[in-house]
């Protein structure tokens, strides 16, 4: 298909799957609003309709608990073909929510619209700047207790990229013998061999019963979640996120809050150095409950680049490790190691390409100077979309098209790609 009638597309996409002030990632398998899908879609309307940009910011950021989590799915719209929905998270809100949260990725892209028109957009990013504090805030206090820079996620799901081998380990702890019977509807929109395992989801579940049982409460689930694990990729990202808060507090005139952001960005930055393994040869996740880290590389390993500030000597070890995987497949970026055993091209997170990851990672790379790597991620991204169509994610193997159609997403990032928006250097 032409580029032309791809940028068509996209943005007809968007617009299908608008529900009102609010996106779905995909009709059928996730029918509510996610938390990252919607600021990386904010990124995507920002090409043709900033009015609406903001108001998909606005309308997740809506649903921001009283403690500051925004929440990883706003239940807007009771819809059945979707599990676990609302009963079986237990929460109070309305609209109901899910318990839990999502990488932070919002306010780098609110940043970015508000760079777009800074006079037209400042009251705008003024009431979302609040939110923002307040949910990074949360981050450094119910998810960094010991204050030691680096936020635990308490579920897979949490990390948006649900179902990496990193998670193995430490899922391999949780106790599924109180889980119970219950239908699954994910392998009714998609093919099984592309999701998750029934014993992986059992823990999935396993981990939701937890957190309703605790009454979604911090400091209970820091004391006692048998799943608390720094994840890569959420630290790189809110690493990421606190620079952008505090570039854009700085643009409105907020010291406040753009103090405070700094301080939660060097504490973040000596975490995140923190999940370097020589072992690895890269930065890996960390299970915090027993001090392992992850032994295996994933698309993650890249993202410190998107935070900024890698040192020489540990990017002298990726870049070369990542050429390697672009040139053992026919698309990159895979979402895991495709020369370790458990590769697999087309099994969620454990392979395939994801967009929006590639998208991360490329914003990081031409920032720190590798524009020929930031270029090729770039152009691979364009080309799976052009041959496949806008899928969820794609096999780096073959450039087929996985999981969910007609992904809002996937069309976001093509519109980002092709007319992307000021790219504001890290702060």
């Amino acid at each position: 298909m032409e580029d032309t009638k791809l940028d068509l597309r996209a943005k007809e996409i968007l617009r299908t799957n608008d529900r009102g002030g609010y996106t779905v990632p995909t009709a059928g398998l996730y029918p509510y609003q996610w938390n990252w899908d919607s600021a990386f879609v904010a990124l995507g309307f920002a090409a043709f309709d900033i009015d609406r940009a903001w108001t998909e910011v606005e309308s997740l950021l809506a649903s921001q608990w009283p403690d500051g989590m925004v929440p990883h799915i706003i239940f807007q719209r009771i819809d059945d073909s979707y599990f676990p929905g609302p009963d079986q998270w237990g929460t109070t809100t309305s609209p109901p929510t899910s318990g839990i949260t999502q990488p932070p990725v919002a306010a780098t892209i609110v940043r970015r619209l508000h760079d777009l028109e800074p006079a037209k957009g400042r009251r705008r990013a003024e009431a979302a700047l609040v939110a923002l504090d307040r949910w990074h805030e949360w981050f450094a206090t119910a998810r960094d207790p010991a204050g030691r820079g680096l936020v635990a996620i308490i579920h897979p799901w949490e990390s948006g990229r649900d179902n990496l081998p990193d998670w193995d380990r430490p899922l391999s702890f949780v106790d599924t013998s109180k889980v119970g019977a219950y239908q699954r509807r994910d392998t009714q929109h998609v093919a099984a061999d592309q999701r998750p395992h029934q014993h992986e989801y059992d823990r999935y579940l396993a981990l939701v019963a937890f957190g309703r049982d605790n009454r979604w409460d911090p400091a209970a689930i820091a004391a006692g979640s048998p799943f608390w694990v720094a994840d890569v990729g959420v630290n790189a990202i809110l690493l990421r996120a606190e620079r952008d808060l505090a570039a854009l507090a700085g643009a409105l005139g907020d010291s406040g809050i753009a103090d405070r952001a700094t301080r939660r960005a060097e504490r973040l930055e000596d975490g995140l150095a923190s999940l370097w393994s020589d072992a690895a040869g890269g930065y890996v996740s960390l299970d915090l409950r027993r001090e392992e880290h992850a032994t295996t590389l994933s698309a993650g390993a890249f993202l410190p680049f998107y935070a900024g500030g890698v040192p020489a000597d540990r990017a002298e070890r990726l870049i070369p490790t990542l050429r390697h995987w672009l040139d053992a497949v026919r698309y990159g970026v895979p979402s895991f190691d495709p020369t370790d055993p458990q590769f697999d091209p087309i099994r969620y997170w454990r392979g395939p390409i994801w967009a929006v990851v590639n998208w991360m990672i490329a914003e990081g790379l031409a920032n720190a100077g590798h524009a020929d790597l930031a270029d090729r991620i770039r152009t691979d991204t364009r080309a799976l979309i052009r041959r496949s169509g806008f899928y969820e994610s794609f096999s780096p193997v073959d450039g087929r098209g996985c999981g969910g159609k007609d992904f809002s997403w996937t069309a976001a990032i093509w519109l980002a790609m092709t007319a992307p928006a000021p790219v504001a250097a890290v702060a």
